[in-house]
């Protein structure tokens, strides 16, 4: 039986491997790009696990960015891929400027607007304490 299940697991692979061959270079580069950016995520992951998440708001942010990258690229593998008829191929490009640009804001203003409160070691000229002062 297992013998089966292996010739049953190559043949998948095979098969995949092939049906990839026939995939539009443009395509391929995009999927590399989308393994990079869940890889730079995963990586950040494993650093936290080991090293510890003092400022937790730039691992965050650093996470999510990388997330969000993976996210709008798989929707501009969705768009550019000629076989997919469902989309336009004229209205690409304004979600792939638009949606980048509201991340990156939105990560830039997590790290600014929560550095405080993880912490004065971020940001040492914020206190919080006015009695210290």
């Amino acid at each position: 039986m297992a013998r089966s299940t292996g010739k049953d697991a190559q043949a998948l692979f095979h098969s995949l491997r092939s049906a990839y061959a026939a995939t539009p270079t443009t395509l391929k580069i995009i999927d590399l790009y989308v393994g990079f950016a869940v890889f730079t995520a995963l990586i950040q992951v494993v650093y936290m696990a080991i090293v510890g998440s003092f400022p937790f708001n730039s691992f965050l942010s650093g996470v999510l960015s990388c997330v969000g990258t993976a996210v709008l690229a798989v929707c501009l593998r969705i768009q550019v891929n000629k076989d997919n008829k469902e989309f336009k191929h004229q209205m690409i490009f304004i979600p792939q400027i638009a949606g980048p640009t509201t991340r990156a804001s939105f990560c830039r203003l997590c790290s600014l607007q929560f550095g405080a409160a993880f912490g004065d070691h971020e940001f040492p000229w914020i206190n919080l304490d006015p009695a210290s002062t």
